[in-house]
């Protein structure tokens, strides 16, 4: 059974200031095979990095990325890009920038699924998913409902029954925030896809190559 792919949560957020260049850059450097980050689109129209909302009057710091330079890096580094769609009315420019890079692997999520809807008949070609922190009883309605592919749940509501669903529909589990060697084991052998992590140096040594 092939291993979970390994996605740094905001980049190495460990190592280096999370949805940071460096941050990513690191996520790489670690052997991480894709990074998950969080994109706002900010009142200039520009979309950038960042996991909490700016408030008003406030301007993003020399460390918070734009978009771009983030989708830029992930490309030059061979890493797949997971864009949040964090923020309202971010869908568009998102899926723009990612289909301006046909090469570069991505995808988008988010909790807001109506983002998740709008980037399906935007860019339907783009890979989509669904953040979840719940079990609810039909476990893929929300995924299937915008035509998603990756099911990014919270680790404690994954488990067996829910890892099969997924594989009988087509569907990929993407279990996170997941720091644990054991749980990481656990889902390995249950056949989760994806684990989405702060420690990649400890997904590396849990799954080797």
């Amino acid at each position: 059974m092939p291993r979970p792919e390994i996605i740094a949560h905001r980049g190495a957020s460990r190592e280096r200031p999370e949805n940071t260049l460096a941050a990513f850059a690191r996520a790489a450097d670690l052997g991480a095979e894709g990074c998950e980050f969080d994109v706002h689109l900010h009142p200039d129209g520009i979309l950038r990095v960042h996991h909490d909302p700016l408030g008003p009057g406030i301007v993003p710091g020399p460390d918070v990325p734009t978009l771009d330079a983030v989708l830029d890096l992930h490309l030059a580094r061979g890493l797949t890009a997971y864009a949040e769609l964090k923020g309202p009315g971010c869908a568009a420019g998102s899926v723009a920038a990612l289909g301006a890079r046909p090469e570069l692997r991505s995808a988008v999520h988010a909790f807001d699924h109506r983002q998740v809807a709008e980037a399906r008949r935007l860019a339907p070609a783009i890979p989509r998913g669904v953040l979840e922190v719940n079990y609810p009883l039909d476990a893929l309605h929300a995924l299937q409902a915008v035509g998603g592919r990756d099911l990014w749940r919270q680790w404690p509501f994954v488990d067996a029954d829910l890892v099969a669903a997924a594989i009988a529909a087509g569907c990929r589990i993407v279990a996170w925030t997941v720091n644990d060697a054991a749980v990481m084991e656990r889902f390995a052998a249950l056949g989760v896809h994806a684990i989405c992590t702060d420690d990649v140096a400890l997904a590396r040594q849990v799954f080797g190559a």
